[in-house]
């Protein structure tokens, strides 16, 4: 795909395929919430005459090109002309259209949750529930956060562990507490190389994090994904198409959605050229999944 191609899409398209709707229409323009930064009044209009968006709030504009470089950018990917048109390719016009497990369904809401802090974990009930888990401080310091949130239903706050995903948002775990702060979505994680030939997917980040300390702390070569939910697991398609992989590694769980869900992900692979599928299963069995099977490799239990 060419960019004269990619400019042809509408922007509302692409904003469809990334579940953002706009929250006013009129005849000739669409308004929506920023996909480029955070915001809570909406400021960003889609122009359908010229298909051209403008984010009032920051003063950005541009066509479709510019848009999904922003757009990458500001999830922290690799934003040139190049990445967009892949990304436009793979999102849009990708003949292969990935069909989640029937097993699937929308998640219910989330308790209402609002950031209060967020900072290095220094929470002793949290290093202890790391401890318990078998994840070193170290690489719990990496990739996790201490999260301190108030729930508006009960009027009560917490502290949790949270994995940031690539929609802003947290996935949070205490030793009473397994959710979400703000919107569900995947986590990407790159590998120890540049432009690296593997991919590595795991459902949960306490699977990812105890994989990486069988490896002594160094982390994949390969790049990662943390789906988070099976729910997300479609979400994780464009990272992967057209990339250039070629070994995909799962590390789903053993049991069955973890078997329904590899099993899907095989079909994909298999539309990639030169992609080879390695489950990794018969690594933690009998245990149900990575973080089970890491635990009992060190005599843990909860």
């Amino acid at each position: 795909m060419d960019i004269a191609h990619a400019n042809t899409i509408p922007i509302a398209q692409i904003l469809g395929q990334l579940d953002i709707h706009p929250k006013r229409t009129t005849a000739h323009r669409l308004l929506y919430l920023s996909p480029v930064r955070l915001e809570k009044t909406p400021s960003f209009w889609v122009y359908l005459k010229t298909n051209r968006w403008h984010d009032y709030g920051d003063g950005r504009g541009g066509d479709p090109v510019d848009l999904v470089c922003a757009y990458l950018k500001f999830c922290r990917e690799a934003h040139t002309v190049s990445d967009a048109l892949r990304w436009i390719n793979n999102m849009g016009v990708a003949p292969y259209q990935f069909k989640p497990p029937a097993f699937e369904q929308t998640l219910p809401d989330a308790p209402s949750l609002v950031l209060k802090s967020r900072k290095p974990i220094q929470h002793l009930g949290l290093i202890h529930y790391l401890e318990k888990r078998g994840i070193p401080l170290e690489i719990a310091h990496r990739h996790l956060k201490e999260i301190h949130v108030r729930n508006l239903n009960t009027q009560k706050s917490f502290f949790a562990l949270g994995f940031a995903n690539e929609e802003g948002g947290y996935e949070l775990r205490n030793p009473f507490f397994k959710g979400s702060l703000g919107a569900k979505s995947i986590s990407f994680i790159r590998g120890t190389e540049p432009k690296p030939d593997s991919i590595h997917l795991f459902e949960g980040f306490m699977d990812y994090l105890s994989a990486v300390a069988q490896l002594d702390g160094k982390g994949f070569k390969g790049d990662a994904i943390v789906t988070n939910s099976l729910s997300c697991l479609k979400q994780a398609i464009p990272y992967i198409q057209n990339y250039g992989y070629r070994t995909a590694f799962t590390w789903l769980d053993n049991d069955p959605a973890g078997e329904k869900a590899t099993a899907a992900l095989n079909e994909f692979f298999k539309t990639q050229a030169d992609l080879t599928h390695t489950p990794m299963n018969k690594i933690y069995a009998p245990h149900k999944d990575v973080n089970a099977w890491h635990m009992h490799q060190r005599n843990l239990t909860l």
